[in-house]
């Protein structure tokens, strides 16, 4: 039987310092489950895997929550890395573990936050890992992949509203986008805005980026 080892670490520094070289140490698979993209937060173990899996046929999946697709940055952050060649899915389910799963021979667990950080365990026992590994499984199946998540995230946009993203779409100042569409400069102004909140979107700009995410006509 090999040796079996664990141990705690407080904090992402102390994660990145004592078992960040497993990371880049990940041969076959690589398997990550989180709420968001806060709980494995350090650039040093995501540029590594980027590495291993430009490199080698590394196969890299994440599981997130819908919690992970908030932000608009973390969203760019996802489609990169699905661009990568990392496989993404996300679960409407609740996860049992924030884990990382490497090989199916080293696994880190994130635990509770505390004043020193997040705790972490890192083991090597096969039976630990078999059984999370199962259970990262059962609800990846069950997952949609990120591409079907957000198509079934479209907002239900009326004929108005879609006329306005269009306007927004052709470079028209808002005046002659109005004056197209038969309506005040002000109302105009008011649907645009209207529109911004369905599509959750902070900027004209950012409107038009989730409208293309969505599949939806500019």
């Amino acid at each position: 039987m090999r040796n079996e080892q664990v141990f705690s670490v407080q904090g992402d520094a102390e994660l990145v310092a004592r078992a960040g070289h497993l990371f880049a140490s990940a041969r076959t698979e690589f398997l990550c489950a989180a709420r968001d993209l806060n709980t494995w937060s350090q650039p040093e173990p995501r540029a590594a895997i980027g590495q291993r899996m430009r490199a080698t046929d590394l196969i890299s999946r994440k599981l997130l929550s819908p919690v992970a697709l908030a932000d608009e940055d973390d969203r760019a952050h996802l489609r990169l890395v699905q661009s990568m060649g990392a496989l993404v899915r996300i679960s409407g389910s609740r996860l049992p573990h924030e884990t990382i799963l490497i090989d199916r021979r080293v696994m880190i667990l994130a635990g509770q936050e505390t004043p020193n950080g997040r705790e972490y365990t890192v083991t090597t026992s096969q039976t630990l890992i078999d059984g999370v590994h199962s259970l990262f499984e059962a609800i990846w199946d069950t997952a949609a992949d990120l591409d079907t998540y957000l198509r079934g995230d479209i907002p239900d946009l009326d004929p108005d509203s879609r006329l306005i993203l269009q306007a927004l779409g052709s470079g028209l100042t808002d005046a002659s986008a109005a004056k197209r569409l038969g309506v005040s400069l002000r109302t105009y102004r008011r649907r645009v805005a209207d529109l911004m909140a369905k599509l959750d979107a902070d900027s004209r700009f950012q409107a038009g980026l989730r409208a293309g995410e969505l599949g939806l006509p500019r």
